[in-house]
Order: structure tokens, then C-alpha cells, then sequence
């Protein structure tokens, strides 16, 4: 541990499972304090639990929605009361795949409602408390989906080219204030998300789930999917002092692949 998030508060969403737990678990061993945001009440307390014991650091959670706007200004009112937020990681997310004809507006309003509204809501709270202290880092979890065109899964993509943007006109605006605001977007991570991703994908493309993974694998340099702790070494990067001249950035994790 070199203790380059001693001192600082992060709050992170979805920090139960997945890429947010394996970000919490960076953050924790580099000596931050964490509030930990999902609606699995009972999942996220164990979480948390464990880091406190692991660590000694200070862990807090709120069971919360980040599509419910007043239910997230709340949340970060309470998170505020008692410590400053430093870091915001926005890592909740969901998936849906399908062929786009079939898919229906409110598969893209849910997919919207969390993967950008939902990381719009918690960034718009914590942000005015960042620029008043002249000093903070948000960092959003994207995709590579947010970077190029992928066939099934037209919503996704959307939402997450929505979240680069937005990450790179909020820097633009936050910069003089010493915010720093950043993206991380990875390739397929062996999530339970990615799981829904090939049964979804190969239902829309005809493929066997374990041809599609396949593929898949094949199509990167490295010739395997990435893993949730090989994505928190940059999400603790992007958080700390060695950071302090980078944003607006939104950085590829992908085995080479766009290399191709």
C-alpha cells in the first residue's frame, strides 16, 4: 500500500459488485475512505463490511437508485454532512441487446435512465461542493461502446457515446476549478453484465452464447476478456496526484483490440 488516497472520500456507484466492487477495493487498499451507493441493500453492506475489516478504513452505504434525481441529491447531502467527497466514481450501469427495430423506446429510456441519467444526476450533486473547494476528480465508467458503432446493442452504444461527451464538455467547463474530470472505457469485463451481454447478443445474432464468446475472445490481440481488477489500477491513477495534469480523457482498456 503506498497510501496515495490516504485522506480522501470516494463516493462510487454500483461499488457492490463487478468493476465498482474491484474499484472500492483499489481505493481501499491505497488508504480512501469509501461511500458505497447500490440498491442491493444487503449485498453492499457485506461489501463494505469486509472492506472495513480488510482495511481499516471507513466505509458508509446507501441503499440508492441513481435514476430517482431527489433520492441521489439526498444521498450526497448526507455523504457530505459528514465527509467531503474528493473522488466520484459513476460505474452503475445496465445492458440490453436486440435488433434495433425491436427494440422499443423504453428499452432505450431505461438503458438512458441509469447508464446517463443516472451518472448525470450523482455528477451534478457532488460537483458544486468539488468546484467550491477548488479540488476533485470524477471519473466515469464508459465503454468501448462508447467510442464505435457494435450491431445489437444500439441503445447501449448510445448511452455510453452520451457519457464520453458528456465527460469531455464537463472537463472543459471544470478545468479552471481544478476538477478534473475523466472516462475509462473498457472492453468486455468478466461481469455478471457480461454474462447478460452474450445471452442477449447471441439471442439477436443467431449465435450459440458459447460461439459468440468465442468470437469474441479471438477478435483480441491478448486473446481473452479483461478483468474487473485489471480496470481499478486506472480508476486509482485517475483519482490520485499522479494524475493532476490529465483530463477530459476517455481511456481504452482493451487488449489491443482497436488496434486491429
Amino acid at each position: 500500500m503506498s497510501g496515495r488516497l490516504h485522506g480522501k472520500t470516494a463516493l462510487i456507484s454500483g461499488g457492490n459488485r463487478g468493476i465498482g466492487h474491484a474499484i472500492a477495493q483499489a481505493f481501499a487498499v491505497e488508504g480512501a475512505d469509501l461511500v458505497l451507493t447500490a440498491r442491493d441493500a444487503d449485498l453492499l453492506n457485506c461489501v463494505a463490511e469486509a472492506l472495513r475489516r480488510a482495511h481499516g478504513i471507513r466505509c458508509v452505504t446507501f441503499s440508492c437508485d441513481v435514476t430517482d434525481e431527489p433520492a441521489v441529491q439526498e444521498m450526497v447531502e448526507k455523504a457530505e454532512a459528514d465527509a467531503s467527497i474528493d473522488i466520484l466514481v459513476n460505474n452503475a450501469g445496465v445492458y440490453r441487446a436486440g435488433c434495433f427495430l425491436d427494440l422499443s423506446s423504453d428499452d432505450f429510456r431505461r438503458v438512458f435512465e441509469v447508464n446517463f441519467y443516472g451518472l448525470l444526476h450523482l455528477t451534478q450533486a457532488v460537483l458544486p461542493m468539488m468546484i467550491r473547494r477548488k479540488t476533485g476528480r470524477v471519473i466515469n465508467i464508459a465503454s468501448t461502446a462508447g467510442k464505435w458503432g457494435a450491431p445489437y446493442q444500439s441503445a447501449y452504444n448510445a448511452s455510453k457515446h452520451a457519457v464520453v461527451g458528456l465527460t469531455r464538455s464537463v472537463a472543459l467547463e471544470t478545468a479552471e476549478h481544478n476538477v478534473l474530470v475523466n472516462a475509462i472505457c473498457p472492453w468486455f469485463v468478466e461481469t455478471d453484465m457480461m454474462q447478460i451481454s452474450v445471452k442477449e447478443r447471441a439471442e439477436a445474432a443467431g449465435y450459440a452464447s458459447e460461439a459468440l464468446v468465442e468470437r469474441w475472445k479471438s477478435a483480441a490481440p491478448l486473446k481473452r476478456f479483461l478483468r474487473s481488477e485489471e480496470v481499478a489500477p486506472l480508476a486509482v491513477f485517475l483519482a490520485a496526484d499522479d494524475s493532476s495534469y490529465v483530463t477530459g480523457q476517455a481511456w481504452t482498456v482493451d487488449g489491443g483490440f482497436t488496434m486491429i
